[in-house]
C-alpha cells in the first residue's frame, strides 16, 4: 500500500477532484463548532477540528431513515440507500466506533440498509491535530488506529502523509497528481504524532484497566453512584444521541389516509428516555432514572464487550460536553466504582 506526501495545496486540489465524480462529506465549521456535512468546495474542509457535534455514524445509520413503502397487504418496496460517497476527515476514535457498528449490524441478522451504506462509502481518516476539551480516547486505545480506513492522513510539518489502507484507498491516492512517496523523515514524524496523541488525548484519566471493566461492573449493581448521579438526570437522552457507538432505534409505520399505503421508517432511540423500555400493558422494565442511568454504563462496559469483545466507548467525550447536568462522564463513574472496592 502506498504512502505519499501531500502539500496543503495538493490536498485541496485532490478534494476538489473527488467532488467531480463523488459526493464528499467532510468536516465544516459551524460557528465555533464543527459538523460533518456535504462539501461544495475543498476550501470548506477543516482537518484541524477538535471534535464534531455529532459523530459520522449518522451517514451509515441516519437519525431518521425511510426503510420501505407499502401498498396493500403484500406490496413492499425497499428504498435505496443512496449514492456512493467519500467520508473525509474521520478521527481515529470515530472510525473505531464505526468498526464496532460494522460488527454489530452484521451480527445475527445482517442489517441490509446499514451494510449498503457502508459498501457505498470510502473513508478518509485523519489523525487528531487538536485535543477537544473532554476527549479521553488515549485511555480507550482509540487515539490512533491502524486499520479500517481507506486512506489515513497525518499532518507532519507543513504537509500530510497519506497512507492507503485498502485497495480502494490505493486507487484514490493514485489519482493524485504531484504526490511524491513519503520519505523516511516524514514517516518518522508521523510515528511521533501517534506517540504524542496517545498522551495528548487524555483530558480525563481513566484509572480502571479496560480488561477489568466488565468484572468491575458485575460487582457494582448496587453501588450508590447510580442513585446519586441519576438524581440530577433529566432523561433527555443527549448523551445517547451524540454517542458514536449507540445504535438503538425505534421502527414505526406511517399509514396514509387510504389506510392501505404508507411508509416504514426508523429513528434513533435512547436508553435514558422514560419510555425506552416500556412495553404493552403499561409495563416498563427500567422505570426509574437510576435503572436507565446504570444501564447506559453496563451496556458500554459489560454487555457489548460480552457480545463483540470491545468496550463500547471510544473516548470522544461528546457525552460529557452534551450533558447539561454534568453526570455523563464515563471516566468519573468508572473511577468511582474502582474507588469503592
Amino acid at each position: 500500500m502506498r504512502n505519499v506526501k501531500l502539500s496543503e495545496e495538493v490536498l485541496r486540489q485532490w478534494v476538489n477532484d473527488l467532488m467531480v465524480s463523488r459526493s464528499v462529506i467532510g468536516v465544516r465549521a459551524k460557528e465555533d463548532k464543527f459538523e460533518f456535512a456535504p462539501l461544495h468546495s475543498a476550501s470548506e474542509l477543516r482537518l484541524d477540528y477538535d471534535v464534531t457535534i455529532l459523530p459520522p455514524k449518522m451517514f451509515f445509520q441516519p437519525p431518521c431513515e425511510k426503510l420501505l413503502t407499502f401498498e396493500g397487504s403484500a406490496q413492499f418496496k425497499p428504498l435505496p440507500p443512496g449514492e456512493p460517497f467519500v467520508l473525509f476527515g474521520v478521527h481515529p476514535y470515530d472510525l473505531a466506533a464505526i468498526l464496532q457498528l460494522d460488527a454489530l449490524f452484521s451480527a445475527e441478522n445482517d442489517d441490509l440498509h446499514y451494510r449498503a451504506r457502508r459498501e457505498n462509502a470510502l473513508i478518509v481518516a485523519c489523525d487528531v491535530q487538536f485535543a477537544s476539551q473532554n476527549v479521553f480516547a488515549g485511555c480507550m486505545g482509540t487515539a490512533t488506529i491502524g486499520a479500517g480506513f481507506d486512506v489515513l492522513l497525518t499532518l507532519v510539518g507543513e504537509g500530510y502523509v497519506a497512507s492507503a489502507g485498502t485497495e480502494a484507498g490505493d486507487a484514490l491516492l493514485s489519482e493524485i497528481k504531484g504526490a511524491p512517496e513519503a520519505d523516511a523523515t516524514s514517516l518518522a514524524l508521523r510515528a511521533q504524532v501517534w506517540s504524542d496523541n496517545q498522551r495528548m488525548l487524555r483530558r480525563h484519566d481513566l484509572r480502571v484497566s479496560l480488561k477489568d471493566l466488565p468484572g468491575l461492573l458485575e460487582r457494582s449493581v448496587d453501588h450508590p453512584v447510580w442513585e446519586e448521579k441519576s438524581a440530577r438526570c433529566f432523561s433527555c437522552g443527549s448523551c445517547n444521541l451524540v454517542c458514536p457507538t449507540c445504535y438503538c432505534f425505534d421502527v414505526n409505520d406511517e399509514v396514509n389516509w387510504d389506510l392501505k399505503s404508507g411508509m416504514r421508517y426508523r429513528t434513533w432511540d435512547a436508553c435514558l428516555l422514560n419510555d425506552f423500555a416500556a412495553v404493552a400493558g403499561g409495563h416498563n422494565f427500567r422505570k426509574s432514572r437510576a435503572e436507565r442511568y446504570r444501564h447506559r454504563y453496563y451496556r458500554k462496559g459489560k454487555y457489548l464487550p460480552e457480545k463483540i469483545g470491545q468496550i463500547a466507548c471510544v473516548g470522544c467525550g461528546r457525552c460529557i460536553s452534551a450533558c447539561v447536568s454534568k453526570i455523563a462522564n464515563p471516566v468519573e463513574v468508572y473511577n468511582r466504582l474502582q474507588e469503592g472496592l
